[in-house]
């Protein structure tokens, strides 16, 4: 693949990576709105356990001190198209302004496990709706 393209492929794996983060935010944010505001929605099963499988991953990442693999695929895209890691294009500069900050690690344990802490307390709070009977199909 030609430069160009593999850089192209790496802002494509930012944009993914920014996404999955505002998943993990905006989704808790969203469930608790939807707690005060009554929203049906954000009480079902497949968005909750998702929202906890996301942030529990990033918390897991955290505490054995693994780089999380999407920032991994980029910046060897990144090397790859003859950039160097964070030498980016403007999409990339501004979402690496947005998702990555500079704290020691431990600051990152904590407010992960902090927030793990917050989504698995939203269900106990509000927790997700009930599995309906016969919502189950046999294959």
């Amino acid at each position: 693949m030609e430069p160009g393209g593999l850089a192209l492929l790496a802002d494509i794996v930012l944009v993914v990576h920014f996404l999955f983060v505002l998943f993990v935010v905006g989704g808790q944010c969203l469930i608790v709105a939807g707690w005060l505001l009554k929203w049906r929605w954000v009480t079902r099963r497949w968005f909750r356990f998702a929202h906890l499988g996301a942030i529990g991953f990033v918390m897991l990442e955290a505490w054995i001190g693994m780089v999380c693999p999407l920032t991994d695929f980029e910046k060897h895209l990144r090397r790859s198209a003859g950039q160097e890691p964070y030498g980016e294009s403007f999409v990339g500069y501004w979402l690496n302004r947005l998702l990555f900050y500079s704290a020691p690690e431990w600051v990152f344990i904590v407010a992960y496990t902090l927030f793990f802490a917050l989504v698995a307390l939203m269900w106990v709070v509000y927790p997700p709706a009930p599995r309906r009977a016969g919502s189950r199909t046999s294959h």
